[in-house]
């Protein structure tokens, strides 16, 4: 976190002035500040602050919608298996029944045993061909609530597994959150930090970082890979200037995969939720091959993700308090880029 790292320069690059801060926070502040004399090394702290508090505020974010996502599958796993098992108990009730009606009939006839009902029976061939009949029916029947009985420990279990795993993930999604409410502190103590800049650096600091590019930058003459990422693309350019919403995925706005996954449906296409398994929704290209629409995940743990457009720049929402904005596709580092 907070690197100055910067890729090695490519075609990709142009118009990325000093990009290459280690979030997207960075990106644009670096090209609109430029280098510092020593005097600013507190400046520079700040800021490596922001850039810090930034990128963790981004990967909180993404685990919070993975396990969101994951509560809601649960979620459903859990209510079918309920469903199931309220159908087998009635199944069951309605075996039972059966039996008890048998069983009752067989003790109003006396109950007597089968060797003395055969002795006293008027008819001894029609008493052995109801005798074997009745055997057949309550053995089926038998197995059947065996059977039934089995099934419903099973689904029981699963119930009891699914809620136990339900359990699990509602304990983590709110550790998420709190350590998004954690961040969310950080980031406005880092404001405050801030604020306490020089007017003319905090003025730079607020034309990049707030900014953007909500103007339509060249994109050259690079064309989509199909009609669904040109789609895609149409809808992401649409929602420029949205602002970033913790866990939104539109239309009102957006996290950086939400952006991704609203913009996918709109062209009919399901993505998953979160950047880290956005970067596995295709295949894999050379970023020398890069198309629009392709997505663009950065840093090792794919915690931040972004649309390629053409002529080196993407579409993303940056980070709180950046709209939906264009940035040039160095702006840190890149791990994927991947062709839905």
């Amino acid at each position: 976190m907070g690197s100055h790292r910067r890729l090695a320069p490519s075609g990709f690059d142009r118009g990325a002035g000093a990009a290459g801060f280690a979030v997207c926070v960075m990106s644009a502040t670096a090209a609109a500040l430029g280098a510092l004399p020593a005097a600013a090394a507190p400046q520079d702290d700040t800021r490596a602050e922001v850039d810090r508090l930034y990128a963790q505020a981004e990967k909180a974010t993404e685990a919070y919608n993975k396990a969101d996502e994951r509560a809601d599958s649960l979620r459903e796993e859990v209510g079918t298996a309920q469903d199931e098992i309220a159908r087998q108990q009635e199944r069951i009730n309605t075996m039972r029944d059966a039996l008890g009606s048998l069983a009752g009939a067989q003790y109003r006839s006396g109950g007597l045993d089968p060797s003395l009902a055969l002795l006293f029976s008027d008819d001894p061939a029609d008493y052995l061909d109801r005798a074997a009949a009745l055997d057949r029916i309550t053995a089926h029947q038998a197995g059947e609530l065996k059977d039934l009985q089995i099934a419903m420990r099973d689904l029981a279990q699963k119930r009891e597994e699914a809620a136990g795993k339900l359990a699990d993930l509602e304990r983590s999604r709110k550790a998420v959150a709190q350590n998004k409410r954690t961040v969310e502190r950080k980031l406005a103590k880092a404001r405050q930090l801030l604020n306490s800049l020089p007017d003319a650096v905090r003025a730079a600091y607020d034309r990049a970082s707030r900014s953007g590019r909500a103007d339509m930058p060249d994109l050259g003459g690079a064309v989509p890979s199909s009609a669904r990422a040109a789609a895609a693309v149409a809808a992401a350019r649409s929602v420029l200037g949205r602002p970033y919403v913790w866990g939104a995925n539109g239309p009102g706005g957006f996290d950086c995969s939400g952006l991704m996954q609203w913009s996918y449906a709109q062209a009919g296409v399901g993505l998953p939720r979160t950047s880290q398994a956005q970067r596995y929704a295709g295949h894999q290209v050379p970023l020398s091959q890069a198309r629009p629409g392709d997505l663009i995940a950065y840093r090792s743990d794919a915690s931040h993700i972004a649309m390629y457009m053409g002529n080196g720049q993407v579409i993303h929402a940056p980070y709180p308090g950046a709209p939906v904005r264009y940035d040039p596709v160095g702006m840190m580092p890149i791990s994927s880029v991947t062709r839905v």
